[in-house]
């Protein structure tokens, strides 16, 4: 392995996760063993790394569909190797290479595509996903595939960017997969967090309409991000909209209103999720779903051309960040509460430097 000027320490401060329940299995570590770059791999010093919805969910062992296991609570649907360090999102520095990456990529600033398809030089099949499957971002340094550490030229902060990785490339692989186009009305359901504050943003930079579903009260946060209509998510949606209204149903939070989605969309419409914030069980009518020609997508892995395609957005200028609020990496518990009291509008970001 080579590394920069001044040798990796052998130790270092992060958040293990030791069990499935509550904040209590999140420990402050000082003892964390440094990751070793192996063959087709990087070492990055993390300087900031977001708050999602997936870490409290791989925490809690919402992702097991098996009541009071934990034999199926990783995004692989396998048992989860603890202590894991979780964090999906990372902004960080390049330190350390191994063998067959260029020593010369030491010093890049770096955004960590979440989706891994590689790992220690072999292909991983299914995917990871970064913080799950593997260590993540909550500790002084982490470790990924060097294809997977991409490199960012922007003057935006280290948390502004790790407000990035994880929301928006999921953002961006749903409006991809549904094949979203200029001058098509768009739906987003849970538009005032991470994912779907992205997608306001992705939908219109694609010159969509976009129809936000969100709390009354961040109704000028939504129309500040481009949103050309704001819809409280008490409103009942065919009432105010109307069948067969919207092209396309970019969808976080499922629940029991999930089948007016569908009553929503127009003939040959699409469907896009890659959330459940409302509940994951749904009623379906198969007859809307045929009758209609409807077409849905289930988005959680990245397709190749999504990460770079955000990489773009980001050095352009077509999108900004939305850093609700940052803490300290110590201040972890603090910062997941604040996440799931949903208050925020974007991002909350846990700063290591």
């Amino acid at each position: 392995m080579s590394d920069s000027s001044h040798a990796l320490p052998d130790a270092m401060k992060g958040v293990a996760l030791v069990g499935h329940g509550g904040p209590e299995t999140l420990e402050f570590r000082n003892d964390l063993p440094v990751p070793q770059a192996a063959t087709g791999e990087v070492v990055i010093r993390v300087h900031a790394a977001g708050v999602n919805n997936t870490d409290i969910n791989t925490r809690i062992g919402w992702y097991s569909k098996k009541d009071g296991s934990a034999d199926d609570a990783s995004w692989s649907g396998t048992a989860l190797s603890l202590p894991r360090i979780q964090g999906a999102d990372v902004c960080g520095t390049i330190v350390a290479v191994g063998e067959g990456v260029d020593a010369a990529r030491i010093g890049e600033r770096v955004l960590i595509e979440p989706c891994l398809y590689e790992a220690a030089g072999k292909p991983l099949d299914p995917p990871w996903y970064f913080g799950s499957e593997c260590d993540g971002g909550f500790a002084e340094f982490t470790k990924v595939a060097a294809r997977h550490a991409h490199a960012i030229n922007s003057s935006l902060s280290d948390a502004e960017l790790a407000s990035f990785p994880c929301s928006y490339s999921t953002s961006e692989n749903m409006l991809m997969r549904s094949g979203v186009r200029a001058g098509e009305r768009v739906l987003v359901t849970g538009a005032s967090g991470g994912v779907g504050s992205a997608t306001v943003q992705l939908a219109k930079a694609r010159g969509a309409t976009v129809i936000a579903v969100s709390s009354e009260s961040k109704r000028a946060q939504m129309e500040a991000l481009g949103a050309d209509q704001v819809l409280d998510r008490s409103t009942n949606l065919v009432e105010a909209l109307g069948n067969n209204s919207v092209d396309v149903v970019i969808d976080l939070v499922a629940g029991e209103g999930w089948p007016d989605y569908l009553e929503l969309l127009k003939p040959r419409g699409r469907y896009a999720v890659a959330g459940a914030i409302g509940g994951p069980m749904v009623t379906l009518d198969v007859r809307t779903l045929y009758l209609k020609d409807l077409t849905l997508f289930g988005c959680t892995t990245l397709e190749p051309e999504v990460f770079p395609s955000l990489i773009g957005h980001i050095e352009q200028g077509r999108i900004k960040p939305l850093v609700a609020a940052t803490y300290p990496l110590t201040a972890i518990h603090e910062a997941q509460e604040a996440f799931q009291q949903k208050r925020h509008v974007g991002k909350l970001v846990l700063t290591l430097d």
